[in-house]
C-alpha cells in the first residue's frame, strides 16, 4: 500500500485506500460476524443435547443445570476466541495470561475444586441418595441435601452435619438405606443352669409373634459363646430397613420380660472375694 500525503489533495488515493481497508478488513469482520452467530448457535444445541442426555441418565437436576451452564460458558469462550484470532487480534499473549491466571485461581482453589470434583462424583455414581441413613467420615445421619461442594446430614439428635464431598467421594460410606432390608442381631446371655432349649423356645416365639420379621431368610438362633458368668446366645432375624431400628429396641424389651417370666435368669458380672486371716506367730 503506497504513502499517501493528505496536504497534496490526493483525495482519489484516499479513497482508494478506504476502499481497499474495507474489502480487506470488511470481510474478515464480516465473517467474524457470522462465526460468532452461527458458533453461538452451536453452542446452543450441544448444550442442550447435553442437558437432554443428563435428564435421560437421572442426575441430580442441581448438577444437569450447573454442568449445563459451565459447557456452555467454555463453548462460548473458545468461539469468542477463535473470531478475536479472525479478526487479526494476537491471542498468543492473551492466551498465555488466561492460562496463568487459570493456574493461578486453581492452585487457590485447590481444595475447592476438590469438593467440586467429589460432588459430581457422588452424583453421577450415586453411592447415597436424599433420604437415605449413611455413616461416613466419622458422622452418622440421614442425607439431606446433596449440593455441588458439600452433602448435609441430620443426625439422630437433630444436629446438622456439614461433610465436605471432597473426603466423601474418596472415603468409605456405609449405606444403611440402600437394601430394602436389613438383619438385626441380639446377643441375650442366660444363667448356667437355665436350660438352652427353653430359652431357645422363647426366642423364636416372640420372633415368629413380631410381624416385622421376615419369613425369609428364617430367623437364626444359637448358642454362640460360654462366657465366665453367662452363657451367650445369638439371634438373627432380617425385616425391612424402615422397621429396624423399632424390631431392635422392642426385641430387646420383649425379651426381659419375658425371660422374667419364663424363670430364666439374665446374669450380670459376679467376683467372688475370699478372705484369709493369718494366724499370728506368739
Amino acid at each position: 500500500m503506497e504513502n499517501i500525503d493528505l496536504t497534496s489533495g490526493d483525495l482519489g488515493s484516499l479513497t482508494q485506500v478506504a476502499n481497499e481497508f474495507i474489502v480487506s478488513y470488511g470481510m474478515k469482520l464480516l465473517g467474524a460476524i457470522l462465526t460468532l452467530i452461527i458458533g453461538f448457535w452451536i453452542a446452543s444445541r450441544i448444550t442442550s443435547a447435553i442437558r437432554n442426555l443428563m435428564s435421560r441418565r437421572e442426575l441430580d437436576p442441581s448438577l444437569t443445570g450447573f454442568l449445563s451452564t459451565l459447557i456452555s460458558i467454555l463453548l462460548k469462550v473458545l468461539i469468542i476466541i477463535s473470531v478475536m484470532g479472525m479478526v487479526g487480534i494476537q491471542m498468543t499473549s492473551f492466551i498465555a495470561v488466561l492460562g496463568a491466571a487459570g493456574l493461578a485461581i486453581g492452585m487457590a482453589l485447590s481444595g475447592t475444586l476438590q469438593n467440586f470434583a467429589g460432588g459430581v462424583l457422588i452424583l453421577v455414581i450415586k453411592p447415597f441418595k436424599v433420604g437415605d441413613f449413611i455413616e461416613a467420615q466419622g458422622f452418622m445421619g440421614t442425607v439431606e441435601d446433596i449440593q455441588i461442594f458439600n452433602t448435609i446430614l441430620v443426625t439422630p439428635n437433630n444436629q446438622v452435619i456439614t461433610i465436605p464431598n471432597g473426603g466423601l467421594a474418596t472415603g468409605a460410606v456405609t449405606n444403611y438405606s440402600a437394601k430394602k432390608t436389613r438383619r438385626a442381631q441380639w446377643v441375650f446371655g442366660i444363667a448356667y443352669g437355665d436350660k438352652y432349649p427353653h430359652a431357645k423356645k422363647v426366642l423364636l416365639r416372640l420372633l415368629e409373634e413380631d410381624p416385622r420379621v421376615l419369613k425369609e431368610p428364617a430367623p437364626f438362633i444359637a448358642l454362640s459363646e460360654l462366657n465366665d458368668s453367662s452363657v451367650d446366645i445369638t439371634v438373627r432375624a432380617w425385616a425391612n430397613s424402615s422397621d429396624f431400628w423399632g424390631l431392635f429396641f422392642d426385641m430387646n424389651e420383649k425379651v426381659y420380660e419375658a425371660f422374667e417370666k419364663e424363670g430364666i435368669n439374665i446374669p450380670f458380672p459376679q467376683m467372688d472375694v475370699h478372705l484369709h486371716q493369718e494366724e499370728k506367730q506368739a
